[in-house]
């Protein structure tokens, strides 16, 4: 399974438009190869740099249908469920940094053969948890973004 973007390149720069610092929109994310087998896909992005234990999660979504092949920008794939990000608040936050060195952005994209049974706003743990025995393939996008 691959999960790439055409407005940055895997390990690459994130565009600000995608920050705290620009329109905190989603980028536009491309899906290829997922197993036959997967009931949905779901997406965690995750900053594993911030300072704080765990690191800080900025995207859940989950019960997106196993066809798709792309999550336009600024939007939400249809018929999908999003989690709380890590301001407590459901939906995309894009990155944002304190000041210094550049923070990795891991945008994974996991194929499950179960669709999780979880409400709208579900916290990251809770959700790694509802998911850990369902993953049947996973893929990563990485990104990178630094603030002044």
């Amino acid at each position: 399974m691959i999960i790439t973007s055409p407005s940055f390149a895997d390990d690459g720069a994130i565009p600000r438009k995608f920050t705290c610092e620009g329109g905190d929109i989603n980028p536009e994310l491309q899906i290829q190869n997922v197993p036959d087998g997967a009931r949905c896909l779901a997406l965690v992005v995750h900053d594993p740099d911030a300072p704080m234990e765990g690191g800080f999660t900025h995207w859940i979504v989950w019960d997106i249908a196993p066809g798709t092949l792309l999550i336009k920008e600024e939007s939400v794939p249809p018929g999908s469920k999003e989690g709380a990000n890590g301001a407590g608040r459901v939906g995309y936050m894009g990155p944002c940094p304190p000041p210094g060195p550049a923070h990795r952005y891991e945008f994974r994209l996991y194929a499950l053969d179960a669709v999780p049974d979880l409400s709208e706003g579900a916290s990251y743990g809770v959700f790694m948890d509802a998911i850990r025995g369902s993953i049947v393939a996973e893929a990563l996008l990485t990104g990178r973004y630094g603030r002044e």
